[in-house]
């Protein structure tokens, strides 16, 4: 028990006010006639007698009206456990809408055993609707209106997330420390294996919730899908484009499938494949023949099952030509354009013609039809091309700068702006060149920088990066790659040559996509996968690009973003599947596809042990004593304000009849 404002204990201090008013009565008497004084003894009367308090059942009843006064300002309260209070409880009902409750008639069959629930629960028992996918949501307050409760169960739709019962379990432990009463938790899923959590024990719930399962499938259901597909984002080349999907069976015997490759809704090509029981077969189609620009693609198998939802895999590619690059070296210089133009030749599609030129001839060229720039170990650059070149980098173009042996004689490195402070010339024999160290992992080009290891560098040039990015360092600490920012556009300089003579790096198989990658990184043409799974994010905006508008459009067609959200978003997170149409604040368009998680796609059910199991909210047994004390010791306290308030109207009440009755003008006494 305790108190909201024990302050108030001060007016307790008002309880003298009834004892003094008694005190100060005065002794009156009734005049009456009498003959002759002179047989009256005179004497002094005491007055103590007068003192003495009288009617003292009054004057308790007026004490008590005070006290039980300066009680109800003060708001005494008692705090009462779940386990002392009346059979109030929260009746929760959580339906599963993931995207595997699109097989069959699982999300119907849910609905309906809801609304039975909810026209059976107790008189008075509030409830709540939510839906489970990936997260949690609310689809109403505790309420007792029945028409609410039975339209958001009827007006709940399938989703294409992945079910989470780990979070289920964890938003339930929140959802118990805010509600007083005990929580009956009805859960209406297809209970798939796949959406248990890597642990048990973060399904243990608290003592005063109780799990009533409903499973709306009894056994796993034999189910084909199209399991991924490994298609390029951009296409330049639709003939050496390759096309490559995965059809996998869960509970499913051996059987033989038919893959349709779909561009732009109309067939683009077929192929069958046996599928081997419970097991998974690849499928390749030689060629991608799409229109330039943006187009959706899809991979499409014969439906076979019952759950015809995951029997297609989405995509979008992107066609355009290959662009053209300029390669700058001296005449005498033969190898770095040799190994540079087999390196981007070699890629799968040929994203990029290059134009090899002298230092003399580039500078009466237009450089703003180069995609990018690379000058490769030149002894001296004519100014009017540097100046070019700079205007060139302002205006959002990237020059690649490779300083060789020959480069090194000069002081100052052209338009990078640094000057050569020194240049390492390791010997080739013994242990005397250098490896590659550090490096940042996140710069495009160096996603395979594990496997530089066994590149020996025998000559680099040293340089004072400044303010300049460095990506990797040699394992003497010398700088070897260095990213500087120049206006719009990027110097990307490699203090190291592209030959075999500074090193032996273009012989190493890691040579050609450290080329490819930056390559598609300096001429801007890197784009994102032209997939993403369901629930994941999407980056829209990068830390320098703020207050620009992104646009979004889904595959409802609807813009989901607000104004102020597409001035501020970050990431934007794919809640659904199909076409995304984006417009970035970088000012790039693209497409993306979107496809569930395909562990959805594996119907398997847990089994009746572990539902079992998890009925019980079994933990560990300290787990579960844990949640047990922890409920326990949850209480919530209970105002006695009004129960006071009608003691005091009683107490005035009987003080009242008191008062008539005592303080009636007193009768005259025979003497």
């Amino acid at each position: 028990m305790g108190l909201f404002a024990p302050w108030f204990l001060a007016g307790l201090a008002a309880l003298a006010v009834p004892f003094y008013v008694h005190l100060l009565r005065r002794h009156t008497t009734n005049p009456r006639p009498f003959s002759s004084l002179m047989f009256f003894e005179r004497r002094t009367q005491s007055s103590i007698k007068h003192r003495r308090l009288r009617y003292l059942l009054l004057l308790s009843l007026r004490a008590l009206l005070f006290a039980l006064l300066v009680l109800a300002f003060a708001n005494p309260f008692i705090n009462r456990t779940a386990a002392n209070m009346s059979g109030e409880k929260l009746l929760l009902l959580v339906i599963d809408d993931s995207f595997s409750m699109r097989a069959g008639t699982r999300l119907a069959d849910a609905r309906r055993e809801a609304l039975a629930v909810l026209d059976s629960r107790p008189a008075g028992n509030r409830s709540q609707i939510m839906a489970l996918g990936s997260q949690l949501q609310a689809l109403t307050q505790p309420s007792l209106d029945g028409g609410a409760l039975r339209a958001a169960i009827d007006s709940l739709q399938p989703g294409d997330s992945r079910a989470n019962y780990g979070e289920l379990s964890r938003a339930v432990r929140s959802l118990s420390g805010a509600v007083p009463t005990p929580i009956e938790l009805h859960f209406f899923s297809d209970t798939q294996k796949s959406a248990m959590p890597a642990s048990f024990s973060e399904l243990a719930l608290p003592g005063n919730v109780s799990l009533v399962l409903h499973p709306v499938a009894k056994d796993s259901t034999r189910n084909w899908t199209v399991e991924s597909v490994n298609a390029p984002g951009q296409v330049w080349d639709p003939k050496k484009t390759r096309v490559q999907a995965v059809v996998a069976g869960f509970g499913t015997p051996a059987a033989t499938r038919t893959v349709s490759l779909m561009v732009n809704g109309k067939t683009a090509a077929t192929k069958t494949v046996d599928v081997p029981a419970n097991g998974r077969a690849t499928v390749e189609f030689q060629s991608l023949d799409v229109p330039y620009g943006f187009t959706r693609c899809e991979v499409r198998i014969d439906s076979a099952d019952g759950f015809a939802a995951d029997d297609v895999s989405q995509f979008a590619v992107e066609r355009s030509d290959p662009r053209r690059a300029l390669f700058v070296s001296d005449a005498a210089d033969s190898r770095s354009p040799l190994y540079f133009k087999s390196a981007l030749a070699s890629a799968e599609q040929a994203a990029f013609t290059l134009d090899t030129v002298s230092a003399g001839q580039a500078s009466s060229m237009p450089l703003s039809k180069y995609a990018f720039v690379v000058l490769s170990d030149l002894i001296s650059v004519p100014a009017s091309l540097e100046t070019e070149l700079l205007r060139y980098v302002q205006a959002g173009g990237s020059v690649w700068i490779a300083e060789g042996a020959a480069a090194a004689h000069a002081a100052r490195i052209p338009v990078f702006g640094g000057n050569v402070l020194d240049s390492h010339d390791y010997a080739r024999t013994g242990d005397r060149y250098l490896n590659a160290g550090e490096s940042d992992p996140s710069f495009p080009s160096l996603e395979n920088m594990d496997r530089w290891s066994g590149v020996k560098f025998y000559f680099a040039v040293k340089v004072d990066p400044g303010d300049a990015r460095v990506v990797a360092r040699l394992a003497d600490q010398t700088p070897l790659l260095i990213e500087k920012k120049m206006g719009e556009g990027k110097v990307l300089l490699f203090t190291s040559g592209l030959d075999n003579i500074t090193n032996d790096f273009p012989l190493h198989p890691v040579f050609v996509p450290f080329v490819q990658q930056t390559a598609l990184y300096l001429s801007g043409t890197q784009r994102r996968s032209g997939s993403r799974t369901v629930d994941s994010f999407l980056e829209l905006r990068n830390s320098k690009e703020q207050s620009v508008g992104v646009e979004v459009t889904d595959p409802d067609g609807r813009r989901p973003l607000s104004l102020k959200e597409a001035t501020t978003a970050q990431t934007y997170q794919l809640t659904r599947a199909g076409f995304y149409e984006l417009k970035l604040a970088s000012g790039r368009q693209d497409v993306v596809g979107v496809n569930p998680d395909r562990r959805e796609s594996n119907l398997e059910v847990i089994p009746d042990e572990t539902l079992s199991l998890w009925r019980g909210n079994s933990g560990t047994g300290e787990q579960q004593a844990a949640a047990q004390g922890a409920t326990q010791e949850q209480t919530r306290p209970y105002s006695l304000w009004w129960y006071i308030m009608f003691l005091v109207f009683a107490a005035a009440l009987a003080e009242s009849l008191l008062a008539d009755r005592y303080l009636v003008a007193p009768q005259q006494e025979d003497l």
